[in-house]
């Protein structure tokens, strides 16, 4: 039986994937972290996960589609163990623009909404976020304008 991840050795390029890796382990890797401002972004990602201190989260990735920052990534995460960040996870959903309605009943309930709601956006919308922080350090994101993808 051959190994079904085979298929991937052969796609990529793992010896610069390897090297890739190396710089990154040593912190000689040239990202350039994305400053505070509004960006035209993708989401490219959008579901419920675990954090790392085991509570639900949803998790939000936008890739910046213009500019100086082109192709870097900007991460959207919110607990939603308790109703406030319930609620922030919430108004930012509903401020997608689509046709689904948001609402909270369960967090199975909510998986498969978040999962609907990428769904939706994958391919279709583009945004304008306005990428801050709040004065005790959260990264904030608003969304500010919805475009249709033609």
């Amino acid at each position: 039986m051959s190994n079904v991840f085979a298929k991937f050795d052969k796609q990529f390029d793992v010896k610069g994937l390897k090297e890739d890796l190396k710089s990154v382990s040593t912190n000689t890797a040239d990202y350039k972290e994305v400053p505070f401002g509004t960006y035209e972004v993708a989401i490219e990602k959008l579901e419920l996960v675990e954090s790392k201190s085991g509570k639900p989260m949803v998790s939000c990735w936008m890739r910046v589609l213009e500019g100086e920052y082109k192709n870097s990534m900007l991460f959207m995460n919110q607990v939603i163990h308790a109703a406030f960040g319930l609620h922030m996870a919430n108004e930012f959903l509903r401020s997608l623009g689509t046709a689904l309605e948001v609402t909270f009943d369960n967090f199975s309930q909510y998986h498969n909404l978040l999962l609907n709601l990428h769904e939706a956006v994958d391919g279709n919308f583009e945004y304008a976020v306005e990428y801050g922080e709040t004065n005790k350090g959260f990264s904030t994101f608003k969304i500010t304008d919805v475009f249709e993808v033609q």
